[in-house]
């Protein structure tokens, strides 16, 4: 099968290590049979959004973010359009608030988002950093991850984590944190979302092959080290958050 993955301003949205969600699909579908190609999207070029299998967007600064708005505005219906027809998509930190309908900025003033959510984002001075340990309902295990953000995110009916033992939500403390909507996802969480959780992996892959109505293969490939690694953070985020109860 072959794949097509978006990567929406590798340069401008890449905080914390962003590309890596992108690398590491890319390695585990090719690791799948898939033949995999990446179209990089800088601002003012092209993107074929109706044939790409996966869109994405990684964190960025606020005034990054602005930039990335005032771009992705061009590609707003086609991305619309691909998530209502089932298109995978990841958009990761401050990525998220641009799915939603306006962000307003520290100093008051606002700009739209794309609209593919009514939810909307308003940004202030204090910045809300820490781990985050929470559940979602697409599999049994925890997701976690780190949050950098300044920005309370209102009107988000599907949450991707529908809760949090540890960490700040969309709008308030352990609060529901992300989007989920059909196969969109995003979260506020930073970095290598994909990287830190196999099953949030397993499932955009899922969603990926689902779409195009072939069938998982039999023998799935897997990653020890992003186990491993998945398993220590896991226990040493639940031991922290059951510690502060």
């Amino acid at each position: 099968m072959e794949v097509k993955i978006v990567h929406f301003y590798p340069d401008l949205m890449s905080l914390y290590g962003s590309y890596a969600n992108v690398a590491v699909l890319r390695r585990r579908l090719e690791a799948m049979g898939c033949a995999v190609t990446v179209q990089s999207v800088r601002p003012g070029e092209e993107a074929d959004i109706a044939g790409a299998d996966f869109l994405f967007m990684g964190a960025g600064t606020e005034r990054a973010e602005r930039f990335a708005a005032g771009d992705l505005a061009r590609f707003g219906p086609a991305v619309k359009a691909a998530a209502e027809d089932g298109c995978a998509m990841l958009f990761a930190g401050t990525a998220m608030e641009l799915l939603g309908r306006s962000v307003t900025d520290k100093n008051g003033e606002t700009y739209d988002g794309i609209g593919l959510a009514p939810f909307t984002t308003v940004q202030g001075d204090r910045r809300i950093v820490g781990d985050v340990y929470g559940a979602a309902d697409l599999f049994p295990e925890a997701v976690v991850g780190f949050m950098n953000k300044c920005g309370l995110i209102r009107g988000v009916e599907t949450p991707l984590l529908t809760g949090l033992t540890m960490g700040f939500g969309n709008e308030t403390e352990k609060g529901p944190e992300g989007f989920h909507w059909k196969n969109v996802f995003a979260s506020e969480l930073t970095g290598p979302l994909l990287v830190k959780n196999p099953r949030l992996l397993e499932a955009v892959t899922a969603a990926i092959f689902a779409r195009r109505g072939i069938p998982l293969p039999e023998d799935m490939p897997t990653d020890p080290y992003a186990e491993a690694g998945y398993a220590i953070t896991a226990e040493q985020l639940r031991l922290r958050a059951e510690g502060g109860k």
